[in-house]
């Protein structure tokens, strides 16, 4: 029943209430972004979503479009910003997915979202992230989200989805409130981004 029903009624309550608390800082980041990134606050793109079905994320801006001679974007660490390197280590960035969440894109909690490009890489056992709701933090994420390999990172996302209740969402949320205020698991250097996954060995 939680699964099915409940859980998005969970999802609208927390992320409307979230979005008014946060009001403030999301309305301030937003007028400075605007000024850093030449009136372009906000970070769209594609990502496949439950059942492979794609969305846009969206996400405040933390690196710029600058590209080299072939037109081609530049390293990441020629494109952040030293405030994205900030939002991103506060994991402010990730507040508007709050608006993702309350139009049905998202869940709270589930499998992050990943790139397109990725969907072909997967074996049939990591597909199943698929089967719920993408989530703006996830059982993944509490277990080490950059720290960890693409492959725990997979184990974690469909033990979710094979686990998935309240009282995991609850004890996710409470575990991501923790990590957020230690920046545990949070890669801290600005020449660093994610390493992209490649693949299964």
């Amino acid at each position: 029943m939680y699964k099915n029903f409940l859980k998005r009624f969970f999802d609208v309550i927390v992320a409307f209430f979230g979005l008014v608390i946060l009001s403030p800082i999301f309305i301030m980041v937003f007028i400075v972004l605007v000024f850093v990134n030449n009136g372009k606050p906000f970070f769209f793109q594609s990502r496949p979503g439950k059942n492979e079905e794609i969305f846009k994320i969206i996400k405040f801006k933390t690196m710029t479009d600058k590209k080299d001679s072939s037109g081609e974007l530049l390293p990441y660490h020629l494109r952040v910003t030293k405030l994205g390197v900030f939002l991103r280590k506060t994991s402010l960035d990730e507040i508007p997915q709050l608006i993702n969440v309350l139009k049905g894109d998202m869940s709270l909690i589930g499998p992050r979202p990943l790139l397109i490009k990725y969907l072909k890489l997967y074996n049939e056992t990591q597909k199943r992230r698929h089967n719920v709701k993408p989530g703006v933090t996830g059982w993944a994420q509490v277990n080490g989200r950059n720290a960890i390999s693409w492959q725990k990172k997979f184990e974690y996302d469909v033990w979710y989805v094979d686990n998935l209740s309240l009282l995991l969402d609850l004890k996710i949320i409470l575990l991501t409130i923790k990590k957020v205020i230690k920046k545990e698991g949070v890669n801290t250097n600005s020449n660093v981004n994610m390493e992209a996954f490649t693949g299964n060995e």
